[in-house]
């Protein structure tokens, strides 16, 4: 009897291929002969599952999109059953900072498919993100449940304070790619900004990790 292929591996194996080349020369100059040496397959077999480059960098975006969302998973379980709203907000930022090879890969390419999403006509046909303000939702949702919680400053607003820091992570991502500062540079920067929202200004420099106290209004921000 003949072999039988699981379709949807070969393509995520061809989209895990895309990653990999693109991760090394940039998403701009990966042909889809490129992607055939790379998955170790044929260009006629690419061809047969994508047709064409475009509808390969579209599948390319979504596989790279369902490995962040692991990534963040794995970060969260590490966290614990019940990690709270602010060490859910540091696995969803600290994921897509690049602070890593992996997380490398996914800023630079990410970065990449928002340029091309603007200047490519096929790609621009497409929509880039299905739902753009699922992280700013969630963050905001997460700095609110704390701020019911007595765990954030009551007064910030979490909106807009997500806003910020997703904009703030995306940009320091970029710092380090291109060698601006450190990724633990980076990451002092965003749990400085975390201890702000969370209240911590009354605990001891440098316990900037985990839950905050609850924030107390009548005693004051710092808890005196």
């Amino acid at each position: 009897m003949p072999k039988r292929v699981n379709h949807d591996e070969r393509r995520a194996q061809i989209a895990e291929a895309l990653i990999q080349v693109a991760g090394r020369r940039g998403l701009h100059a990966v042909g889809m002969r490129d992607v055939a040496a790379e998955a170790g397959v044929s260009l006629r077999l690419v061809q047969y599952y994508f047709e064409t480059k475009e509808k390969l960098l579209f599948y390319g975006l979504q596989h790279l999109t369902d490995r962040f969302t692991a990534r963040v998973g794995a970060r969260l379980r590490a966290a614990g059953p019940d990690p709270g709203p602010r060490a859910t907000i540091e696995a969803l930022l600290l994921a897509s900072l690049p602070t890593d090879e992996e997380s490398r890969t996914f800023h630079l390419l990410y970065s990449s498919y928002s340029i091309l999403s603007v200047t490519d006509d096929a790609l621009a046909a497409q929509p880039f993100i299905d739902n753009p303000d699922a992280a700013e939702n969630a963050l905001t949702g997460l700095l609110e449940q704390a701020q019911a919680s007595g765990l954030a400053d009551p007064g910030a607003d979490a909106r807009t304070e997500a806003i910020s820091l997703l904009a703030m992570t995306a940009t320091m991502g970029t710092s380090i790619l291109v060698g601006q500062r450190s990724p633990e540079s980076a990451i002092a920067v965003l749990h400085h900004h975390l201890d702000r929202i969370f209240a911590t200004r009354g605990r001891p420099r440098g316990r900037g990790r985990g839950e905050a106290r609850p924030f107390d209004a009548d005693r004051g921000r710092d808890g005196r």
